[in-house]
């Protein structure tokens, strides 16, 4: 039977720093030490990767994947002729990085599709990962982000009240669930029928577990995937788990020859180390990360990106990315425009305010700015400190908002009665505002400038509206 469609929003959300926290902090402690000398002796190298060593082990990282990753830093530190534009700190942090992506995961898998719809998903994995979530996010995030038309299937008969939950996310999702009281080989192979029949072109089946691994298990999730024959077969496994999901994957792939892994509960207190193993041990890459309980916490996995997170560096194309899914194509047009004139009004501050505010909590965007310090990078900023800023606009009249030279003495006063401050928050808001005016008109003054913003902002309208385009014809 089918559980019926409703249309559903997903928030956003993006891997959290805090899973990489300490490893971070010890990279940046060895790299500042490294960056104020002139040349690296081997005793300098070997001293580092002792240090990087240890930070890996303490990442609860795979024994083997931390001994091949030292080997192969050193074997391109030492012994062999340097770049001559970098620095030996520098080349360092080049051969760390690089490795780190490695390790990771080297490229962000490609999904592709089926010539002949649906594309068939399978998930595994133990009781308590995440699963039934995940399926429901990996649903929605292929209908938000690739426009597709999914159908979730409920083949978990094992666990009470698996399908019941899965229909509900469904819904949430405004994806349909089919499911049966029958058994998840029956069930499964009937999803794939019913996907057939109402056209759909992506299946994603979600399979029973258990507490621990066993014969029956394997069997069962064995006998599902012979029977839709899946063009994906993902493992979900939790990150908090460390080395023991590391094993599981190693388990499961023997059973399924696993296409990816989901991580899930990255949000936790996790220190990383599933991340940085899964894939040297397993050879397969993490292809999502699941941070949070919303279905839109859920994203595609990148290992460069995250490569540059673990070690300071930022992540400005998530950033932009993030931009371009919430910010909206018009505003941002009629902003860029104000720019090249050298206009930019408190109206305009109040739009941006409040398009910034979509894209996620401020201290998350503020760990993708690249060049930040560790302490700016790991402050705790409170989205509540914008709420004064919206009151005092707000409490202005239009004619005010276009035009702040007006506010005199007495309308200062009215504005911060009206939005609940006092006279010296409002002065020091318009002091500001004043100062980043300045700063407008220099950057619009710049030659080329502004040409190249607009050709940022009208080409990331134009791509935005193209995917708005692909998802309506996707429904």
């Amino acid at each position: 039977m089918i559980w019926g469609e409703t249309r559903a929003g997903g928030g956003w959300s993006t891997l959290v720093d805090r899973m990489f926290e300490s490893l971070t902090d010890r990279f940046d402690a060895v790299f500042s030490r490294l960056r104020g000398r002139g040349r690296l002796s081997e005793a300098d190298v070997d001293e580092a990767l002792r240090e990087i060593r240890l930070a890996l082990l303490q990442a609860d990282v795979n024994l083997r994947v931390v001994r091949d990753f030292v080997s192969r830093v050193r074997d391109q530190l030492v012994g062999v002729d340097l770049s001559q534009s970098l620095t030996p700190g520098q080349q360092v942090v080049k051969v760390v990085h690089d490795e780190l992506r490695t390790i990771l995961g080297g490229e962000t898998l490609r999904l592709t599709y089926a010539s002949r719809p649906p594309t068939v998903v399978l998930l595994a994995g133990l009781q308590g990962s995440g699963k039934t979530t995940t399926a429901a996010k990996l649903a929605s995030w292929y209908k938000r982000h690739e426009g597709r038309n999914p159908l979730l299937v409920g083949a978990d008969l094992q666990r009470p009240a698996a399908v019941q939950q899965l229909r509900v996310l469904g819904e949430q999702a405004g994806v349909a669930v089919f499911s049966e009281p029958s058994d998840p080989v029956t069930v499964a192979k009937k999803g794939l029928e019913e996907a057939v029949r109402l056209g759909r072109d992506v299946l994603i089946v979600d399979t029973a577990g258990r507490l621990s691994i066993d014969a029956d298990l394997m069997e069962e999730v064995r006998r599902v995937s012979a029977i839709i024959e899946p063009h994906y077969k993902f493992l979900v496994i939790d990150a908090m788990t460390g080395q023991d999901a590391v094993a599981t994957a190693e388990a499961f792939h023997h059973t399924l020859a696993l296409d990816g892994v989901i991580l899930t509960k990255v949000d936790g207190d996790a220190r990383g180390g599933a991340a940085l193993s899964v894939k040297e041990v397993v050879g397969r890459p993490i292809v999502f990360t699941s941070t949070g309980e919303k279905l839109g916490d859920f994203d595609q996995f990148h290992p460069d990106r995250m490569a540059d997170r673990i070690l300071g560096m930022g992540d400005v194309l998530t950033l932009i990315e993030k931009a371009e899914a919430h910010v909206d194509p018009g505003q941002a047009e009629v902003a860029v425009a104000r720019l090249q004139q050298g206009r930019f009004t408190l109206e305009d501050f109040l739009d941006q305010m409040q398009q910034v505010k979509k894209m996620g909590p401020l201290s998350g965007l503020v760990g993708m700015i690249p060049g930040l310090p560790k302490e700016l990078r790991n402050a705790e900023i409170d989205d509540g400190l914008l709420g004064p800023i919206e009151a005092i606009i707000h409490s202005m009249t239009p004619e005010e908002r276009q035009n702040p030279s007006i506010i005199n003495g007495s309308r200062r006063l009215r504005i911060a009665n009206g939005s609940g401050t006092s006279t010296t928050e409002v002065n020091s808001l318009l002091d500001r505002f004043k100062q980043m005016q300045g700063y407008m008109r220099q950057m619009a003054g710049m030659p080329g400038l502004g040409g190249r913003v607009a050709r940022r902002a009208t080409s990331g309208g134009q791509k935005s509206r193209k995917s708005n385009k692909k998802k309506r014809r996707g429904r």
